[in-house]
C-alpha cells in the first residue's frame, strides 16, 4: 500500500500487497514479502528480510546494527520467517560476522518488548514471551516457549519443545523436550502437556521422562548418564536428540532440582 506518511527507500523490495502504516520508516536493503502488515512507527532498517503474512506491530524495530563493540560494520542479516508476529517495541538486531544474520522461524510469536540479539537463532513455532532477553549467539528451538521477563545468557542453547519459566536467569543450556524453573535454573520435569498438544504418543512421552530420570533422578553426572542412556535406551529420533544435544553442549546443561519432580 502506497502510504504517504511512511517513508520507504527506493531501494526496499516490497511485494505489492504490504500494508505500511502511517509513521513507518523502512531503509535500503529491505525485502519485505506478501501480505505482511507493518503497523505505525516501526522502523526496519538495512539487511532486513522479512517473510510473507508476517504482523509486525507499532513500535518495533528490526535490523538494527548489533550491540556489540566488535561490530565492524559488516553486511549482515535479520531475518523473519512467513507468518511470524513481532509485537510492539520488539528489538531483533542483524547479526554479526560471527555467522552474517540474526534468524526467527515461521509461525513464531515474539511478545512485546523482547529484545532478540545479534546472531540468534530462533526456531519454527517458538514463543517469546513479553519482556525476554536474549543475548547475543543464543539458539531457541523449534516449538520452544520462554517465559516473560527471562534472561538469556549469550551463547545459550534452548532445545526443541522446552519450556522455560517467566523470571528465569537462564545461564546453562535448556534440554530438549524439558522444563525448566527455580533458582538457579533446572530441570522441573518434561514439557508433557506441550508435547502431547503436538501429536506426541504416550509411549514416547514415557520414553522422554525415563530418558531424563536417567540423567536427572539417578545420581549419575552427565557422562555417566550419557553413557547409560545409549547403553539401554533404545535408538530413537528424540533420544538422539537429546544425547546430541548434552554433547554438543560447550556451557553445559542446567542441573537437575533437588525438590519434588
Amino acid at each position: 500500500m502506497n502510504q504517504p506518511l511512511a517513508y520507504v527507500h527506493p531501494g526496499a523490495k516490497i511485494a505489492r500487497n504490504v500494508v505500511i502504516d502511517p509513521f513507518t520508516t523502512i531503509h535500503n536493503n529491505v525485502v519485505i514479502g506478501e501480505g505482511t502488515w507493518i503497523g505505525s512507527n516501526v522502523t526496519i532498517m538495512e539487511g532486513a528480510r522479512i517473510g510473507k503474512n508476517c504482523n509486525i506491530f507499532p513500535g518495533a524495530v528490526i535490523s538494527a546494527v548489533p550491540q556489540d563493540l566488535k561490530f565492524g560494520g559488516e553486511d549482515s542479516l535479520a531475518i523473519i520467517g512467513d507468518n511470524s508476529t513481532i509485537r510492539e517495541c520488539v528489538t531483533i538486531n542483524r547479526g554479526t560476522i560471527a555467522s552474517g544474520q540474526t534468524t526467527i522461524g515461521k509461525n513464531c510469536l515474539i511478545m512485546a518488548t523482547a529484545h532478540v540479539a545479534h546472531d540468534c537463532h530462533i526456531g519454527d513455532n517458538a514463543i517469546i514471551v513479553n519482556g525476554v532477553a536474549l543475548a547475543g549467539h543464543v539458539t531457541v528451538g523449534n516449538f520452544a516457549i520462554i517465559g516473560g521477563l527471562a534472561a538469556v545468557h549469550q551463547f545459550i542453547n534452548i532445545g526443541d519443545h522446552a519450556m522455560i519459566s517467566g523470571g528465569s536467569l537462564v545461564r546453562k543450556d535448556v534440554p530438549p523436550f524439558t522444563k525448566a524453573a527455580k533458582e538457579p535454573l533446572s530441570y522441573v520435569g518434561i514439557n508433557s502437556v506441550g508435547l502431547r498438544r503436538r501429536g506426541f504418543t504416550s509411549e514416547k512421552i514415557r520414553e522422554i521422562q525415563e530418558i531424563y530420570r536417567i540423567l536427572y533422578q539417578k545420581n549419575y553426572n552427565t557422562s555417566q548418564a550419557v553413557s547409560i542412556i545409549e547403553a539401554e535406551m533404545a535408538a530413537s529420533p528424540e533420544r538422539d536428540e537429546i544425547l546430541q544435544f548434552i554433547r554438543n553442549s560447550s556451557r553445559g546443561v542446567m542441573k537437575g532440582y533437588t525438590g519434588v519432580y
